[in-house]
């Protein structure tokens, strides 16, 4: 297993960096799935017998566990290099799938939350911030662009696995094609099967191929010293240990976790959501479940488009001034979506689209505004802390949601008036967030380190392991 180690994957000498992001992608387009399980939510609710908010738990356990494992795992993902990482995350992710198959079997919920949740949300979290803290690495010069790309992949995860998972729910279910039908849990499971083995070869592949630059290594032209000094980029460097000290940093994370709740549990419903907004009289949909299927697959090109789009503009508008736009116009446009969305497929569409834009983009943007505040010292370290926000939305998110739509009624008794609360609340959570980012400011000068200290040591060097 010695190809694992972090000294085997160091780049030779005229290595092309642009190799390094389909590496990272194979990584984060399969992690993404995670954005993709309102497909089969409605299933397993039924075959259960469960609340729209017991599943719901499935979700919020994975993305806990995500935050949590990129928390304190991040010091060992750096200091034995993203291939180690990849390879576990690989494991974790798939044996996660195949102990979630095991419950729906067995018919226990359980083994569910176990596998998907807590295994598989381990997975999540390693897989995802070795490919960020990666590509930071070979994108100096762009940090924002080298976000985007490194996280684009977990927001268009969906995109392959919506798709994907409807029409194997499909090809395993001798029912489908009739009337009102939903996937049987048989279905479901098989589904889980299949996803572990494609997953596993797939991330693998993404270990086998990554690298990562050697100690002396720059972009050719790239000079450091001579990077045009911005108001909110900071030139100084603070230790994870004392970035979490400072009110900068807990403001950003009030500002990621108010973005991602707001998202989040709208991401988690997208399938059944736009069903319920279009109910007929009668109590049918004028949405398929084909239809849903692929409305989650376009909320994903919204969601990984933005994470691209959004952060590398941010290298251009400034992080705090692109946050103001994915709050305060994020905030407007969820207004619309509960007050007019139900009248006009297109506008409801529309604005979901950019609303998950913003969501992505806000994800993307978030390692890069920590650079700008907190320097290139173990900003991976405090990347990983900040995650921690990401775990309580996504707690929150579904929490605020399905809690709302069981006060509400039943699945498939819902309408787009029983959705107003929910995206309403939302809409606070945004202005709260809003507020957050306009005050934010440069890092005090009593938490910088000595300016003798290196901007990006080697992970042997630094007191927890962690670099840019």
């Amino acid at each position: 297993m010695s190809w694992l180690d972090r000294d085997r994957t160091i780049a030779p000498p005229g290595f092309n960096r642009w190799l390094i992001p389909p590496a990272a992608l194979a990584v984060h387009l399969c992690i993404g799935q995670v954005y993709a399980t309102s497909v089969y939510k409605t299933a397993l609710v039924e075959y259960f017998d469960a609340s729209l908010t017991q599943i719901g738990v499935i979700f919020s356990i994975a993305i806990v566990m995500l935050g949590l494992s990129a928390a304190v795992m991040g010091t060992w993902v750096d200091r034995n290099g993203p291939r180690k990482a990849m390879f576990v995350s690989a494991v974790f992710w798939a044996g996660g799938f195949l102990i979630g198959a095991l419950g729906i079997f067995t018919g226990q919920l359980w083994l569910l939350y176990l596998g998907y949740g807590v295994i598989g949300g381990i997975g999540l979290g390693i897989g995802y911030i070795s490919p960020v803290s990666t590509l930071m690495k070979w994108f100096p010069d762009r940090p924002g662009l080298a976000t985007g790309m490194a996280i684009m992949g977990f927001g268009g995860g969906a995109l392959v696995a919506s798709p994907l998972s409807s029409a194997l729910l499909g090809f395993f279910d001798p029912d489908s094609g009739t009337e009102g039908w939903v996937a049987s849990g048989d279905a479901v499971g098989k589904l889980f099967l299949t996803l572990a083995l494609v997953y596993l070869v797939y991330m693998l592949y993404g270990a086998w191929s990554i690298r990562v630059p050697a100690a002396d290594w720059k972009p050719e032209g790239f000079d450091p010293t001579k990077v045009k000094a911005k108001a909110m980029v900071s030139t100084n460097h603070v230790s994870a240990a004392n970035a979490i000290k400072t009110k900068q940093f807990w403001l950003v994370w009030i500002v990621l976790f108010c973005n991602v709740t707001a998202g989040i549990g709208i991401l988690e419903q997208a399938a059944p959501m736009i069903q319920d907004f279009f109910r007929q009289p009668d109590g049918a949909s004028l949405v398929t479940a084909a239809v849903a299927g692929g409305f989650v697959g376009l909320l994903s090109i919204g969601n990984m488009g933005g994470r691209f789009v959004w952060s590398a503009t941010s290298d251009l508008v400034g992080r705090k001034r692109i946050y103001m736009i994915y709050l305060g116009l994020g905030a407007a446009l969820y207004i619309l979506l509960s007050l007019f969305g139900g009248g006009s497929t297109f506008l409801y569409v529309a604005l979901a689209f950019i609303i998950i834009s913003f969501y992505g983009g806000g994800f993307a943007t978030a390692p890069a505004y920590l650079r700008d505040l907190f320097g290139t010292y173990q900003v991976g370290a405090i990347h990983g802390r900040l995650l921690t926000a990401w775990s309580a939305a996504g707690i929150a998110g579904p929490l605020i949601v399905n809690s709302f739509l069981d006060s509400k009624g039943t699945p498939g008794e819902l309408t787009a008036a029983a959705y107003q609360p929910a995206l309403l609340t939302m809409v606070g959570l945004l202005v709260v967030g809003f507020i957050a980012n306009l005050l934010v400011t440069p890092v005090a000068s009593r938490y910088h380190e000595p300016q003798s200290a290196p901007a990006a040591p080697e992970p042997a060097a630094t007191l927890n392991g962690e670099r840019a």
